[in-house]
């Protein structure tokens, strides 16, 4: 990296105070708020030097104020954001100035760049304090980008790095948007220069329109997050908080047409278990491509035909506390990322990885008359669907209308159609702020389902409290999942459940300077039912008490630690199939397996996060105790560890190491019930700003003891076949391997080149890496490219 010295001459001295003259300043820490920046006929090079004459007029935001880990007091380092427009776009110049520690600055990729010191614009393109687009630099102007739409979410109720640093809700980084951006470190801190174009932009119809903004900096020697605005911990809105761009006039999107065609060609290997013989398969090259038309400055069209839906990365493995939750996975796909902020609510009933592979689909998102709407219309592959020979056909609406300063409510409604079935969702959700600190939230809904004739509804109800305090703080919330209610376009991770939810917190500050910044003591209360069960004022099925405290200490270390009581109920509907074969006589009878009414659990967590130092963070969760045996319905002595490391030995070499291990004994005799592994490791290496290089290894072990009725019998557990015949719940094993390589050339968004291999194999005896078997693997090239009319 290159460091320019900050010229200390009398011109130097005397250019800067003329131009401080020449400008109007504002100061956040005087909430000076309300700015008027200047329009400008200019078109800066953007190369990262604030040279030009149109920035010695630009107006100057200064007077930034920590949010974070504490709130309301000056930022240590200073920082100057200098802003103007022109007719086709918004300009943002930075000198972030640090007296303090070293710049962190690498060339990392795109939306990767939170390990390193970073600058943050939130733009409220409505004014609306409920939404807003980001548009993030690190000191080399390495471009990160999302979206933050406001809906109530926070860390309570956990432990961990999280739930001790807090604060604002986390910014959806899947958008990706088109703008300019170049930075380098200086003797004295660093210095950043951004464009935006209008076109990335969606805003009001207005002629002379009012924006919110608001500036973030992350400093991270020390750990702190500064504002320009101040901004206010204990607060209901971190969006509402900001200051307000005034009178922007003759501003011009111009067309807004981005055709993104792209080429794809895939060879896939797999295993035939009949032969036990590996073949591949070509597919393509196959043309596909993407459609956005700004058809007005707030509202877009997406469109998209035979689009490539290729992971260029496997999902990350999970391992499985609840087998009655469902694993959730995050949407990648670049079509139905774009305005996935649209279609949000409490319950996730759009969850886009249900169109697996769509023919076709359009999408209109955008904001009309104080209405958010979100619209999409897909057909599915055939081989898709739920009935054979039936291409599933998706209709998705979702509005939500502001109401009030920050406030808002709101319509889901889904259709998916399999042949003669289908699946429909209706819901209304609100959520409503007042008294700065207080929100309160809704959903209720219903599904009609109609599958092989046979028609089923079903009810959700969901509803929110909670009080933004800086000492004392609340959460609380009820909910309602029916046992038949079902959603063909969304994500409900445990049907047939309700759930009563509170969690108090008391926070301390420390002084300025001491080792104690901040720490929060809560206490989680949180009782199930089986959703009959409260119907009908039947018994609970889990009772959970966990204590948590978390802390953040001086230099951005944080630490945690709780103790969990907790009463779980039987729930026959996992064990439906296991069958023992009791002695009677000169017999046995076959009978159901019914296991203990409750078990009672008892365990501790602690968790250590270090600071994101330069060239590593690293964080720790270590969980013992008393838990459930799952496999066997009985009390199971657990340990289970997170651990993970990011190292970056220079400016391009990332390596990161993540590692899962879960274990259960049986308290009886000691012996291991269920083992779980899942080691992860990536190597990302940052070629050139564009061009980017990655490989990730990834190990799944599961390993399971024969099953017994551990808490009465001891006896050996069956299971009930298909055809009525039984078959002994043996051991189980699984090592597997997955590999994905990836070479990838992306000038922006929407032009890349991807050649990438990807492969699971399996072997006998786990990381011993040999006798691998291959049971698929996959070559594939893609090329697309943006046109930007």
């Amino acid at each position: 990296m290159r460091l320019r010295c900050w010229a200390g001459t009398a011109a130097a001295i005397a250019l800067l105070a003329n131009t401080a003259a020449a400008q109007q300043v504002y100061s956040g820490l005087s909430h000076q708020l309300d700015v008027t920046i200047p329009r400008l006929d200019a078109d800066p090079v953007i190369d990262g030097q604030l040279d030009e004459p149109a920035w010695q007029q630009a107006a100057r935001l200064t007077g930034f104020s920590q949010y974070s880990p504490t709130d309301g007091v000056p930022a240590a380092d200073s920082t100057d954001v200098l802003v103007w427009y022109s007719a086709t776009a918004i300009y943002f110049g930075v000198k972030a100035y640090e007296a303090h520690g070293a710049v962190h600055g690498t060339l990392a990729n795109r939306d990767n760049i939170f390990a390193d010191d970073n600058i943050q614009i939130y733009l409220s393109t409505f004014h609306d304090g409920r939404q807003a687009t980001l548009f993030a630099v690190n000191p080399l102007g390495v471009q990160a980008d999302g979206a933050l739409v406001e809906s109530g979410k926070s860390s309570g109720g956990t432990f961990g790095p999280a739930a001790a640093t807090g604060g604002r809700e986390p910014v959806d980084l899947s958008p990706d948007y088109v703008f300019q951006s170049k930075g380098e470190i200086t003797a004295w801190g660093y210095e950043v220069e951004v464009r935006i174009p209008f076109k990335s932009l969606r805003y009001q119809a207005a002629a002379v329109q009012d924006w919110g903004l608001d500036i973030e900096r992350d400093v991270q020697h020390d750990g702190t997050t500064a504002t320009w605005a101040p901004a206010r911990r204990a607060a209901s809105s971190f969006l509402a908080q900001s200051g307000t761009l005034d009178g922007l006039t003759d501003i011009h999107r111009g067309l807004v047409m981005d055709l993104n065609p792209e080429v794809t060609g895939r060879r896939d290997g797999s295993l035939d278990p009949a032969t036990n013989a590996y073949g591949y398969r070509n597919e393509g090259p196959d043309l596909g491509g993407n459609l956005r038309w700004g058809v007005t400055n707030n509202l877009t069209l997406n469109a998209t035909v035979t689009p490539d839906f290729s992971q260029v990365e496997s999902d990350a493995g999970q391992i499985v506390f609840d087998p009655r939750q469902a694993l959730y996975f995050p949407e990648k796909r670049p079509f139905f990322l774009d305005g996935l902020e649209f279609f949000q609510s409490p319950f996730q009933l759009v969850y886009t990885r249900q169109i697996v592979q769509p023919v076709a689909a359009v999408k209109l998102t955008g904001k009309a008359a104080g209405t958010n709407i979100g619209v999409i219309a897909a057909v599915d592959g055939a081989d898709n669907g739920l009935v054979p020979g039936h291409n599933p056909v998706f209709g998705i609406v979702r509005a939500q209308r502001d109401i009030g300063a920050g406030s808002k409510i709101g319509v889901v409604l889904t259709d998916r159609t399999d042949g003669p079935d289908l699946n429909q969702v209706g819901a209304v959700d609100g959520r409503f702020t007042f008294a700065k600190v207080y929100s309160a939230q809704f959903q209720v809904g219903m599904s009609h389902t109609l599958q092989d004739g046979v028609a089923s509804d079903g009810p959700i109800w969901y509803g929110r409290f909670t009080r933004a305090g800086h000492t004392i703080g609340l959460q609380s919330s009820f909910t309602g999942i029916s046992d038949r209610f079902a959603t063909g376009s969304g994500f409900i991770g445990r049907t047939g459940v309700a759930e009563a939810f509170l969690d108090p917190s008391y926070s301390v500050y420390g002084k300025a300077g001491g080792a104690l910044q901040r720490a929060t003591l809560d206490v989680v209360l949180d009782r199930t039912w089986q959703y009959q069960h409260l119907i009908q004022g039947l018994g609970r099925q889990d009772d959970k008490l966990h204590l948590n405290l978390n802390a953040v200490l001086k230099g951005g270390w944080t630490v945690g630690g709780g103790y969990f009581w907790e009463s779980f109920g039987y729930d026959s509907s996992l064990f439906a199939n296991y069958r023992l074969l009791v002695p009677n006589g000169g017999g046995v009878d076959t009978v159901a397996y019914t296991g203990q009414a409750h078990i009672s659990n008892g365990e501790y967590v602690v968790t250590l996060a270090t600071p994101t130092f330069r060239h590593f963070d690293a964080n720790v969760l270590w969980l013992q105790g008393h838990d459930e045996n799952y496999p066997e319905w009985a009390s199971g002595d657990l340990i289970l560890l997170q651990a993970g490391i990011d190292w970056r030995p220079n400016d391009k070499l990332r390596i990161g190491a993540t590692y899962y291990w879960q274990r259960v004994k049986r308290p009886s005799d000691r012996s291991i019930v269920n083992v779980g592994r899942i080691p992860r490791l990536t190597f990302e290496y940052q070629v050139s700003r564009p061009f980017f290089v990655r490989l990730v290894g990834q190990y799944v072990q599961n390993e399971t003891d024969s099953l017994r009725d551990n808490s009465r019998t001891e006896l050996p557990v069956y299971l009930l076949q298909p055809g009525g015949s039984l078959l002994r719940a043996g051991p189980q094993k699984t090592d597997l391997f997955h590999v994905d390589a990836l070479l990838s050339y992306q000038p922006g968004p929407g032009t890349v080149v991807y050649a990438g291999y990807g492969s699971n194999q399996i072997e006998p005896v786990g990381f011993k890496f040999q006798d691998f078997q291959r049971l698929n693997d996959a070559f594939f090239v893609k090329v697309s490219y943006l046109f930007r009319m």
